[in-house]
């Protein structure tokens, strides 16, 4: 809890410097992918974390949990990549009201377009500046934060009780 004391000089740098360097990097990511892929970072996103998930399909709840986006925008989003043959939704075996979401051959085939260019975007704005140290330094940091700020996430990042 915060007790309402201002944030002091190197505090607010810090902070501001955070924003700038995630829009900065964003603001790029998002344009590489429109370009090579005809996507939108939440797109992509679903895409990398069903391509990660064991089988390549995990619940379209699961998905939502991990993406801090908005469960209707998410729906929107999945909604455009099976109109593009890029997932497959189904309901879930075990429970029908669950929806499955599947990585297809053509969702595969649209991440692995777009991957080399992702990398090349990350690894010039961001990591080319930085060494070994600072990427782990960077990571411990952030993931603390990540952790605290995960305990009281905002509802669209909230996991669903499941009943």
């Amino acid at each position: 809890m915060t007790d309402g004391t201002p944030l002091d000089a190197e505090q607010l740098r810090a902070y501001l410097v955070l924003k700038e360097v995630s829009s900065l990097l964003e603001h790029e990511v998002e344009r590489q992918l429109r370009v090579d892929g005809g996507l939108t970072g939440p797109q992509f996103q679903i895409l990398a974390r069903l391509h990660d998930a064991p089988g390549e399909r995990l619940r379209m709840t699961d998905v939502a949990d991990s993406l801090v986006y908005s469960r209707s925008g998410l729906t929107y989003q999945a909604g455009q990549l099976e109109k593009a043959g890029l997932i497959a939704r189904t309901p879930a075996e075990d429970d029908e009201r669950s929806t499955m979401v599947t990585l297809t051959p053509a969702g595969r085939q649209r991440l692995s377009q777009v991957m080399p260019g992702h990398v090349e975007v990350v690894q010039r704005l961001l990591l080319t500046s930085l060494n070994r140290r600072d990427i782990t330094a960077i990571t411990e940091i952030l993931g603390k934060v990540r952790d605290r700020m995960r305990t009281a996430p905002p509802r669209s990042a909230a996991p669903r009780r499941r009943s």
